[in-house]
């Protein structure tokens, strides 16, 4: 027992004269101006609301926030920049489902300064196998309140934007220019094009994942020259080729490890570490346990939303029909 109090003691110490360094280079660090007392203050959003993105400066970490990101800051290609810049990242995920739930847990876990989540639908029991955000208590009553509340029980101090509707031609614009990065954790046709036509009109990048049955994929679309969704798929598949987890179903974890590797993603482009999947694509096989990366091709010149010669426009998106073009719905019960 002795032995073992020692050797925790010995971690503590440690700990601390990291956390003491790193407050130094907080102080001192040249990309980040001091600030008058209580300004720049990566604590000062709050941990709810409805309203916009709460925008952090540069100044001085306190250090119950060093302390909470040590394991982040003591990374060698993340440290104290990446952290700032996660800190400043304000990320909108669309879809509270089996995708969404573990991309909205660790983006609020690793301390983004505001979250945003959109959903129309409310938590059903056949949700809870892997929409892993939301408890039995919470059946029956809306997946963004249902998100939100457990995002900020994980960490107070980040905002989280609740948006109770659906995303749509007619709200989408509105929606996703507050947001520097967007998450579709969706996984039906129309809103899969909407989103993304949406993100290349407001030129945001977006992390697109997909699973089904015991399968997954993910990519980032429209970000250091990478296609968009329109660039690899200018045409809709047939209605019969396209299938949802409500039909052919999922295995839980599925859209589990999807969900967390698009978080990753996030997190790479909001930081500018390390190489994100643009212009590849991870293909996921949970028979075999194998990924597999794919390139896939660039941009296309001549696509009707990203190509140089497009006059697609914001008037245009608002009246596209997405339904129509797809022939499929843009159901409310859209989540994998």
């Amino acid at each position: 027992m002795a032995g073992e109090l020692a050797r925790l003691r010995a971690e503590r110490e440690e700990l601390d004269s990291h956390i003491r360094m790193l407050e130094s280079q907080l102080r001192v660090s040249p990309t980040a101006p001091a600030s008058r007392a209580g300004e720049g203050d990566v604590a000062a959003g709050t941990g709810g609301g409805t309203g916009g993105p709460v925008r952090r400066g540069n100044g001085f970490m306190p250090a119950d926030m060093i302390y909470r990101y040590s394991r982040h800051l003591l990374l060698p290609d993340f440290g104290v920049e990446g952290q700032r810049k996660l800190s400043r990242s304000s990320i909108l995920v669309v879809g509270a489902g089996g995708l969404g739930s573990p991309v909205a847990l660790y983006l609020a876990a690793c301390g983004v300064s505001c979250l945003g989540i959109v959903d129309g639908d409310d938590v059903e029991l056949n949700n809870l196998h892997r929409q892993i955000i939301h408890k039995e208590a919470y059946v029956g009553k809306s997946k963004v309140k249902s998100a939100a509340d457990t995002c900020r029980e994980i960490n107070s101090s980040i905002k989280v934007v609740e948006h109770h509707h659906t995303l749509r031609p007619c709200n989408a614009l509105e929606i996703v220019r507050k947001y520097d990065i967007v998450v579709d954790a969706t996984d039906n046709l129309p809103t899969r094009y909407m989103i993304n036509d949406c993100c290349v009109l407001l030129n945001k990048p977006l992390i697109s994942g997909a699973a089904l049955g015991l399968e997954g994929q993910l990519t980032v679309y429209h970000h250091n020259g990478s296609p968009c969704y329109r660039c690899l798929f200018p045409n809709p598949p047939p209605v019969a080729a396209c299938q949802r987890c409500s039909d052919s179903g999922v295995l839980g974890v599925v859209p589990g490890v999807i969900g967390c590797l698009q978080a990753l993603e996030a997190i790479k482009v909001a930081t500018d570490v390390g190489e994100p999947l643009s212009g590849r694509m991870l293909l996921f096989d949970a028979l075999s346990a194998s990924i597999r990366i794919v390139k896939i091709r660039g941009s296309s010149a001549v696509c009707t939303i990203c190509g140089e010669n497009s006059v697609f426009t914001q008037d245009d998106f608002q009246k596209f029909d997405y339904e129509n073009f797809t022939q499929s719905p843009m159901s409310d019960k859209r989540q994998v």
